[in-house]
């Protein structure tokens, strides 16, 4: 598990550090895509960074290492960015959908989200986020329970006996995740029988082929970001309303609580897949990942 966690650590990290470099240094690669692309990196750090540290503490030490007032502020923040990072990449993936249907169904026309318009675009996606993880941030409290520290959820205490956890998780994960996911797969779908359908007369040129290979590559990088997001993501999002919503001694049970670290495990491995995926399916990061390392 450790070695597992370390190199997850060290994958994601430097990867989603080195397309931000690669994006921000390359003016021809500012394009709205890429700007999706590295807003969905940079979400993507703050797992390594504030999310798989304490899964390997955990591994050690089965109580908070901080106390006072440092240890309140790593209670609520550690969980609470872990879930930013989840949401704004759901927000990134459906950006990118909407870029690539513009791109493909009407390429005539000006782009759906300007160049001009993505810095607003990616800051709302951040504002979203914070926004809507706050309950969790806002619930969480480090208390010494059995002589060690332990960062709980108090939900009821915070919001009162008549508000319900359950219906907030519930809610979270039909408008960022299900709802997500079936929107974007309808917009590749209907790229997909867009592209099937054109027919261009006569031949073509090589600037045209080379235009549309692009594209079709573009698009290739973009499904693969969207199913390794669904297979890390959606197993853990059933197991959280199983979760809730099921007897819990199920999941104190030695299978139970394998599955619950799989599926843990599964959704955190996400954040170093993404930079692979743009690696392999783009010639463009390739090309500029070789100039900087070796520049």
């Amino acid at each position: 598990m450790i070695f597992a966690y370390c190199l997850i650590f060290i994958a994601s990290l430097s990867g989603n550090t080195v397309i931000g470099m690669i994006v921000y240094k390359t003016r021809t690669m500012r394009k709205p895509i890429n700007f999706f692309i590295v807003n969905m990196a940079m979400s993507d750090l703050l797992i390594p960074i504030f999310v798989i540290p304490t899964r390997i503490q955990r591994l050690y030490i089965d109580s908070w290492l901080l106390g006072g007032p440092l240890g309140q502020a790593s209670c609520r923040l550690m969980t609470f960015l872990g879930d930013v990072s989840s949401t704004v990449s759901v927000e990134s993936l459906v950006l990118i959908a909407l870029d690539r249907f513009g791109a493909v169904v009407y390429p005539l026309r000006s782009p759906l989200i300007r160049s001009k318009l993505c810095s607003f675009v990616v800051l709302a996606t951040w504002i979203v986020a914070l926004a809507v993880n706050s309950p969790e941030f806002i619930v969480r409290k480090l208390v010494e329970h059995q002589e060690k520290l332990v960062c709980e959820r108090n939900w009821n205490k915070v919001f009162g006996e008549s508000s319900s956890s359950e219906n907030y998780l519930l809610s979270y994960i039909v408008l960022f995740a299900f709802i997500p996911l079936v929107l974007i797969a309808i917009l590749y779908i209907t790229i997909y029988l867009k592209l099937k359908s054109q027919k261009i007369p006569g031949e073509q040129s090589a600037n045209a082929q080379q235009r549309q290979q692009r594209e079709r590559n573009v698009l290739k990088m973009a499904i693969a970001i969207v199913l390794s997001f669904a297979v890390c993501w959606l197993p853990f999002a059933i197991w959280l309303i199983l979760f809730f919503f099921t007897d819990t001694m199920i999941w104190q049970t030695c299978g139970g609580q394998y599955f619950a670290t799989v599926v843990s495990f599964l959704a955190i491995a996400n954040c170093a897949i993404n930079p692979f995926i743009c690696f392999i399916f783009s010639r463009n990061y390739r090309s500029e990942f070789n100039k900087t390392l070796f520049r």
